[in-house]
């Protein structure tokens, strides 16, 4: 069987962490508020009521965060802009502050001989657009665009290569259905025009970045769903689930059209949003690769509650995060195999743009942080990308998920997915066990290469 040292040369090594997970700063430098500064502020919001206020104080602290970087041998760094750093009520003229911001960290990384991938959204939408409407409006995929082309003026010279969208079927289930993530609303199926807005705004962004000579990528988060039994009743329950979860943003962008979402009883234009012309768009400016965020597969059972066509199920007799989430490598082959059954020639290279684990790390009284349950983690799943490949996957990187321990949304600073332990009482970094295999498997690997 394939293994992580099999995976083709050149293959690209990296690490991810995002802007309102890390920052900080929220205040500073003409930094206008975003979604997550509000929704933080609601009472039993996210836990132990945790903010990302000061997070791991990267605005102040990034050279130190290249430092690590630059340890582990990584070949570029995936990190998210704040859009309300640049434009603090989301639309108008560009933050100097915020973009000299973006300068010194991408200058520091090209220094340090690591490539740039920023994404342009991952959930810290500014709250001014919000107050009019935030995805619900068709107008936010214009002010995204426009945003997207401020930072490719201002960064295009040194960044060939951008992300639009971080998981919008995340966002749009979290934030816009259930409530749990910013902003917070609640409005089950009627969030979907949320859904065709940020595709909008990928394909009017796409196009922007494009006319530029820049490359582009769409980043969801994927899960291969499994019917939770034999019965019809449960592989039609996952297909609808499939449809929602992967299709619903992975065909506009490929096939040009949306997939079936009968069951769930949703009109075609998915309540007004989609207009003629639109899927033109979202499917016309190509994608130059697509970012493949996993965890876990999902385990989906026929409908108990009338207003959803699916239940989800648990995965048995496998083991758990400390997020309490399946460990399941072998999910992410058959998931980039998947992808290349369902769209043969229109599915462009693709990178794996998140995986990784939250595990219950803490110093030992030698200041080492040892985590071999990660460990195994990202050794089985990278695996998992090698056998991918070797099944005639075209995949081209691994960023893992995530470079230090974070503001973890909703749980605030309780899971902790990081190569670095950061203890946010003093920002102190302690590399873990983790940081050192992952530098000597990528030096392992190149090594490997070079013979």
């Amino acid at each position: 069987m394939p293994d992580r040292y099999d995976l083709p040369a050149g293959f690209r090594w990296g690490a991810a962490t995002a802007a309102y997970q890390i920052e900080g700063a929220v205040g500073e430098d003409g930094r206008g508020p975003s979604v997550w500064d509000t929704f933080v502020a609601r009472p039993g919001a996210v836990r132990d009521g945790h903010t990302g206020a000061v997070a791991c104080d990267h605005y102040h602290r990034y050279p130190e965060d290249i430092e690590l970087m630059r340890g582990l041998g990584l070949d570029a760094y995936r990190f998210s802009v704040a859009w309300p750093r640049i434009q603090p009520t989301g639309s108008g003229p560009a933050n100097p502050a915020g973009l000299a911001f973006y300068d010194r960290l991408v200058d520091a990384l090209l220094a340090a001989g690591i490539t740039p991938l920023p994404t342009l959204f991952h959930w810290d939408l500014p709250q001014a657009l919000e107050d009019t409407g935030g995805w619900l409006e068709r107008d936010t995929a214009y002010r995204f665009a426009e945003y997207a082309a401020v930072m490719a003026d201002r960064l295009g010279d040194r960044v060939p290569e951008w992300i639009t969208l971080n998981e919008p079927f995340v966002h749009t289930v979290y934030g816009y259905a259930l409530g749990i993530h910013a902003p917070g609303r609640t409005l089950m199926l009627e969030s979907l025009p949320t859904a065709h807005h940020q595709l909008l705004g990928h394909g009017l962004a796409a196009a922007a970045l494009h006319e530029r000579g820049l490359r582009v990528q769409l980043t969801n988060n994927l899960t291969p769903v499994r019917p939770a039994g034999p019965a019809e009743a449960d592989r039609a329950a996952a297909a609808a689930y499939d449809a929602l979860h992967n299709r619903l943003f992975t065909d506009p962008v490929l096939l040009g059209r949306y997939p079936d979402l009968s069951a769930f009883g949703v009109p075609d234009d998915l309540y007004g949003a989609v207009r003629p012309g639109d899927l033109d768009l979202i499917a016309g400016t190509a994608l130059d690769g697509l970012g493949v965020n996993y965890y876990n597969p999902t385990a989906i059972a026929a409908p108990t509650d009338p207003g959803l066509p699916f239940t989800q199920a648990e995965i048995e007799d496998v083991p758990r995060t400390a997020f309490g989430w399946p460990v399941v490598p072998d999910g992410l082959r058959e998931l980039l195999v998947g992808l290349r059954e369902r769209y043969g020639a229109a599915l462009p290279p693709v990178t794996i743009t998140e995986n990784g684990c939250s595990v219950d790390d803490k110093p030992s009284a030698d200041g080492t942080v040892d985590d071999q349950p990660r460990i195994d983690y990202l050794a089985g799943h990278l695996d998992a990308v090698a056998a991918a490949v070797a099944e005639g996957v075209d995949v081209r990187g691994y960023f893992t998920w995530s470079l230090i321990d974070n503001f973890e949304w909703a749980e605030g600073y309780h899971q902790r997915f990081g190569l670095v332990h950061v203890d946010f009482e003093t920002q102190r970094r302690t590399p873990k066990a983790s940081y050192a295999w992952y530098r000597d498997l990528i030096s392992g690997h190149r090594a490997q290469h070079e013979r």
